[in-house]
């Protein structure tokens, strides 16, 4: 006998992710050979390999998930519906290091492997992570020539009106963040974003072998075969990036996580913190971060806007902020700038542009946002209140399929 395991509803390879939100499986008979029964009971249970990922199961779309699953299978390839998720701690390390095995008694009739992909502290990745990230990331630059020009000139003027300085600062960068993510897993399904915890010192993060060491000069350094020392942005190679202090440190200036989490219970005064701490810990350094129109040309950048969105995310998690609908959720105000109310599409997904209108910009690079075999959400043409329920934990259509290290569900 013999049955498929169904990741994310798919057999595709490229569906056999999961995080920390329940996802939607299926298994099915497909040799029904040595079965003597219209139906059969299955096994199912989770098999990790050293510092693997962990997952767990349940039967339906609520209730609680245990190690193992038994569920009742026809033998007429009729498919049964399941659930699995990332066991909350056991993140993986590398693409199919959890596999899920089915079983008939003690006799193995199918298996299939998949990867609990996380985005994690950058300063805590393994080498075989951190080399994979940065991997794809000059990938996807082409010394200039790749995908990454379209991330680049979404952040410059007159584009910044879209995501900066009004309500929707922190749905837009998380639909920025997982279109690169996304464009990045095209080209190594295996990764996901890392973020620089700027409250905290990171000294692995600015080193020759990931994101560079900084000289004198404010140039940034690769050690030979790292696949940055080819960056280029705008036709101009290099990074220019300054620390304004001690990279064995954490920067001083920003507003540290706990202080960030306790700006408030309501979203109109936890957005403050666009200005600290997220505007401190880019202005913690000269050259290309220090100002928004040219901060994309630093891969660095992503990294802090992902701890950005990690500290958005967990102070949802904190104080329950994942309905769009409650206004403690989302700070909607009918005079806000096309893109940042709730129910506004955003640029430049929207592909909306205009030459003469002021509140809409020229041209929309990049097209719609990139798609997922893993999940639906967001969707081609995000609105700001797809961005909100991310996990989705008021609606499980509303999940964007990722997690945080240590953000639990």
């Amino acid at each position: 006998m013999d049955v498929e395991l169904q990741i994310n509803n798919s057999i595709a390879p490229e569906a056999r992710f999961v995080t920390w939100s329940p996802s939607p499986c299926r298994i099915r008979v497909t040799n029904p050979s040595g079965a003597n029964t219209p139906t059969v009971s299955v096994k199912i249970t989770g098999v990790s390999a050293a510092n693997g990922g962990a997952v767990r199961f349940r039967s339906g779309p609520t209730g609680a998930f245990a190690s193992t699953l038994t569920l009742t299978v026809p033998t007429s390839g009729a498919t049964v519906p399941f659930f699995t998720a990332g066991t909350f701690g056991q993140p993986s390390t590398s693409n199919g290091d959890v596999k899920i095995e089915a079983r008939v008694g003690n006799t193995l009739v199918g298996s299939v492997g998949l990867m609990v992909r996380i985005r994690k502290n950058a300063s805590k990745l393994t080498n075989a992570e951190r080399d994979r990230f940065i991997a794809a990331f000059a990938k996807l630059n082409n010394q200039g020539l790749g995908r990454y020009s379209d991330f680049n000139n979404m952040h410059k003027v007159p584009n910044l009106s879209q995501a900066h300085a009004a309500p929707g600062f922190l749905p837009w960068h998380r639909a920025y963040l997982l279109d690169l993510e996304r464009e990045l897993q095209a080209l190594d399904p295996s990764v996901a974003l890392p973020y620089w915890r700027f409250d905290q010192p990171a000294p692995n993060v600015f080193t020759r072998d990931f994101l560079g060491e900084s000289d004198a000069n404010g140039t940034v350094k690769f050690r030979n075969g790292n696949p940055l020392e080819f960056w280029k942005t705008d036709s101009t190679p290099g990074i220019s990036r300054t620390p304004d202090f001690p990279v064995s440190q954490a920067p001083p200036n920003p507003m540290k996580e706990a202080q960030t989490l306790a700006l408030g219970t309501q979203f109109r005064t936890f957005r403050s913190m666009e200005g600290d701490p997220h505007g401190l810990a880019h202005t913690s350094f000269g050259g290309f971060i220090h100002d928004p129109p040219t901060a994309a040309k630093d891969p660095l950048f992503f990294l802090l806007h992902c701890n950005v969105d990690r500290l958005w995310a967990k102070w949802q998690r904190q104080n329950g902020r994942f309905d769009p609908a409650a206004t403690s959720s989302f700070d909607d105000r009918p005079g806000s700038r096309p893109g940042h109310r709730l129910n506004d599409t955003m640029w430049p997904w929207n592909g909306i542009t205009s030459a003469t209108d002021p509140t809409r910009p020229p041209t929309a690079p990049g097209g719609s946002l990139a798609t997922s075999l893993c999940v639906g959400a967001p969707g081609l043409q995000p609105r700001v209140r797809d961005c909100i329920d991310y996990l989705g934990t008021v609606n499980a259509g509303s999940n964007m399929g990722f997690g945080y290290d240590d953000v639990q569900i």
